[in-house]
């Protein structure tokens, strides 16, 4: 039976969104499912407030230049050491002192300096924070989750890209997640850090003028990824034939060398790399109209049936359950298709379906999603975005750095091993919410129908307060939606 009420308002928003907040259990109870549905109209929906952040060319270029100059700077320190370590044989004299004293004796702005993250991390925190205060900040959150879920499905690392990592997010993802899944996909693969991930960077056809001249050649790593994982899905059909085919058309979608001091890192279609000539992918063949000839081949794959299959089945599998209900991902793929992709719609069709709402809630909560909870749940913005990161890693899902191209997995067997650490994390989150904080009143918030009898108990019999919001946050009904 359909839940309705506080039960379905609460469900609502752990299922969609990151939990309750305050009254609002009882705010949406009328609606739950216009609540939802509205998260939706509210402009910009998946946008963050980002104007002092840097573009991902931008990032890129600091980054390169930084390693430079750091690079320069090692080699003058090591330059003018022979030339002391010279001029000291010379004398006569023995080895100075490893420099231990000197260290010490730097100046307490150096000292201050040294304490602060360097630039490539300081830049992925700068991301971070923002990505974070997006969830605590949230009224819904069902709009944001889908940010989370299309930017693990076109997932980048950063251990590959860290400069580009969140900017990618930002510019790739974020402005098409309620608009057409064909934009999303190209706005996806023609990013550079997407190029860059996938190393079609220098990917050249053996037949184009760079491949001939330098006789390097193909890579086909963003053609595979693009049919295996972003669009078609496995055994859907495609042949080796189709990929080679593929990355030949993709040869020349590669970015402006990050020396170049003024677009470094921006996407660039260059001529001489791209294999000349019609292609061959899926049975259809496409003429050589340089980049015209790769977005045609997207925007096909953007409507491919078994494309709409295989983004129902993941978009059902992420908000309902590891085994989603065959009518449900039947509806998400009818709305995709009906639809020409329109991802806003397919959404929708998501809240309104009946199987949505299912009383059981099975789904494990990653990492990911558990900790922003928490954060949004307890209104607290993280002052300390390296500490929300590093237990984040702790939990075997470091921000931006999925294991491989196809993401973080999406099941509860990939996290359950890992919920025994939640409780150290939970511990110190409890110790640094504010003192007023009374896990009672969180708990009829966050949980209020959904708590059962013996998670009230457990609360109700802690030992101190913060070992009952702690214990709040590992119940059972926290853990899942």
């Amino acid at each position: 039976m359909t839940p309705r009420g506080n039960e379905a308002a609460a469900l609502a928003m752990h299922r969609f969104g990151f939990g309750p907040v305050r009254d609002q259990i009882a705010g949406i109870a009328g609606d739950p499912r216009g609540a939802i549905l509205a998260d939706l109209e509210h402009s910009p929906a998946g946008g963050v407030a980002a104007a002092d952040l840097p573009s991902s060319a931008e990032a890129a270029r600091a980054v390169f230049e930084y390693r430079a100059e750091q690079t320069a700077k090692t080699k003058l320190a090591q330059r003018a050491k022979k030339e002391a370590e010279a001029k000291n044989a010379a004398m006569g004299m023995s080895d100075v002192a490893d420099g231990g004293a000197a260290a010490n004796a730097a100046p307490p702005e150096e000292k201050a300096a040294a304490k602060q993250p360097q630039l490539p991390a300081q830049i992925i925190q700068n991301e971070a924070k923002v990505r974070f205060d997006a969830a605590v900040d949230a009224q819904i959150g069902f709009a944001e989750r889908l940010v989370w879920f299309w930017s693990n499905h076109f997932c980048i690392s950063a251990d590959k890209i860290g400069s580009m990592a969140g900017a990618y997010e930002r510019e790739a993802i974020r402005p098409h997640v309620l608009g057409r899944f064909a934009d999303l996909l190209t706005a996806a693969e023609s990013h550079p850090a997407m190029l860059f991930y996938l190393d079609n960077v220098e990917s050249m056809g053996a037949n184009s003028v760079a491949g001939i001249n330098r006789d390097k050649g193909l890579n086909e790593n963003l053609a595979r990824e693009i049919l295996e994982l972003h669009t078609l899905g496995v055994r859907s059909g495609y042949s080796q034939a189709d990929v080679t085919s593929f990355a030949n058309v993709l040869t020349g979608w590669t970015w402006i060398g990050l020396a170049e001091p003024t677009h470094g890192g921006e996407f660039v279609f260059i001529k001489r790399l791209h294999e000349p000539g019609e292609q061959a992918v899926l049975g259809k063949r496409y003429a050589d109209a340089g980049i015209e000839q790769g977005r045609s081949v997207l925007a096909d794959l953007a409507r491919h049936p078994a494309t709409a299959e295989h983004i129902a089945k993941k978009l059902a599998r992420h908000f309902v359950a590891d085994e989603p209900p065959p009518t449900l991902v039947a509806k998400l793929e009818n709305a995709f298709r009906h639809t020409d992709g329109d991802l806003k719609e397919v959404a929708k069709t998501l809240i309104m379906a009946d199987e949505s709402w299912t009383p059981q809630r099975t789904k494990l909560k990653p990492p990911s999603e558990w900790i922003a909870g928490i954060l949004h749940v307890t209104g607290v913005h993280p002052n300390n975005i390296a500490r929300v990161m590093g237990a984040q890693a702790l939990l075997g899902e470091p921000l931006w750095r999925p294991p491989a191209p196809n993401g973080f997995p999406d099941t509860e067997a990939a996290w359950i091993d890992g919920v025994p650490q939640r409780l150290d994390i939970a511990n110190e989150a409890a110790q640094r919410l504010p003192a007023e904080t009374d896990p009672f009143a969180l708990l009829d918030n966050t949980l209020g129908p959904l708590a059962s009898r013996e998670t009230r108990q457990v609360v109700a019999h802690a030992e101190s307060r913060t070992q009952a919001l702690a214990l709040l946050l590992m119940a059972p009904e926290y853990l899942r939606r």
